[in-house]
């Protein structure tokens, strides 16, 4: 009820305003621009091949209606057929030649007429192909590409938020020559593109013996200096006085971090976590140079070998593609609260 009147309320008394009509026109504009493309590629992932290389293309899963005639081994494609006499028949399809079609009625399949193909018009029906995604298990590694890329993501991400954290606890709470040079250091690393030591990394974890090893995927990618950044900009709000008083208390300075800085750091280190998910599970170049063989790829390598030289099975492309939507999706829907309040945070000293 909450969510129907915050969506219902007006400018206005009682009425629409026109700043209302203008806002309203500007939020379904703005919806319809970010979800229709999200939309089409579920609904093209419901598709039968066929139906995907239809023109004009439709937005409903509509494929082709096919009928069993006797004397045929496969079923044949249906067609509303014009005939001689002006009458439009739904006739099956037997052959093709050019632009004539041979043509028999399911009824009486010992007649066969022959009709140009601009005189027929397939006879479509709304059919959603789950086996789209249901044959993705059993005709590829399916299972391997998904496991390749939580594997990656859970711990990357947890190594990220540990390796981060604990730079940024350094850099935000203890004093020392040269700290200041190093957190700019840090940050300077933000203007290099990642292509430029691209091969740097990839000499590096050849000679650690790594390639074709999902920790070879994991390890170069665990320290950023945006992490870096984001924690120590909301450990510096943390009252010194708490570690002061832990400190008089005996307690150890990796007690401070884990009992202390980490609990009160949450909102920033869930930032950091949905950055982390989305950065690991997106990543396509990295495990390209290192990853090799088809049996530690992730699910964007798996995706990039779906697309033959001559041959694409786009369903099942497809398919999958929204199945690496989904679990990104989740994460973000569930943190995203966390997004705002802790950047915000982060910018406050």
């Amino acid at each position: 009820m909450a969510l129907v009147k915050f969506l219902t309320r007006t400018h206005g008394r009682g009425r629409l305003d026109w700043t209302d009509w203008l806002s309203y026109a500007y939020l379904l504009v703005g919806l319809f621009t970010m979800f229709a493309p999200i939309v089409w590629l579920v609904m093209s992932s419901l598709k039968t091949e066929s139906a995907i290389s239809q023109f004009p293309p439709t937005f409903l899963p509509y494929s082709q209606k096919a009928v069993t005639v006797p004397g045929h081994e496969k079923p044949l494609p249906l067609f509303l057929t014009k005939l001689e006499d002006g009458q439009t028949r739904e006739m099956a399809q037997v052959r093709r030649i050019g632009i004539m079609a041979t043509m028999v009625d399911p009824a009486r399949p010992e007649q066969e007429i022959r009709v140009n193909i601009n005189d027929r018009k397939p006879v479509n029906e709304l059919k959603f192909a789950s086996s789209n995604y249901t044959d993705l298990f059993g005709k590829f590694s399916f299972g391997r590409y998904l496991w390749n890329s939580v594997f990656i993501t859970v711990v990357a991400t947890l190594l990220t938020l540990l390796i981060n954290s604990m730079a940024a606890f350094a850099l935000s709470k203890y004093q020392f020559r040269g700290q200041k040079a190093v957190f700019l250091l840090i940050i300077a690393t933000l203007m290099i593109p990642p292509t430029i030591i691209l091969v740097p990394v990839f000499l590096v974890i050849n000679t650690v013996g790594l390639l074709n090893s999902l920790w070879g995927v994991i390890l170069p990618a665990i320290a950023t200096p945006t992490g870096v950044f984001l924690l120590r900009q909301y450990m510096l709000t943390i009252p010194d006085e708490l570690l002061e008083a832990a400190r008089m208390d005996h307690a150890s300075e990796w007690r401070i971090y884990w009992k202390i800085i980490l609990p009160l750091a949450a909102p920033a280190l869930a930032v950091l976590a949905i950055f982390s998910v989305m950065w690991r599970w997106n990543d396509f170049l990295l495990p390209l140079i290192v990853l090799s063989k088809s049996e530690f790829f992730t699910l964007q390598l798996a995706l990039n070998s779906f697309q033959g030289e001559l041959n694409t099975q786009w369903h099942y492309l497809l398919a999958m593609t929204v199945i690496t939507l989904v679990p990104i999706t989740l994460v973000f829907a569930f943190l995203q609260k966390y997004i705002t309040t802790g950047i915000a945070s982060a910018g406050v000293k």
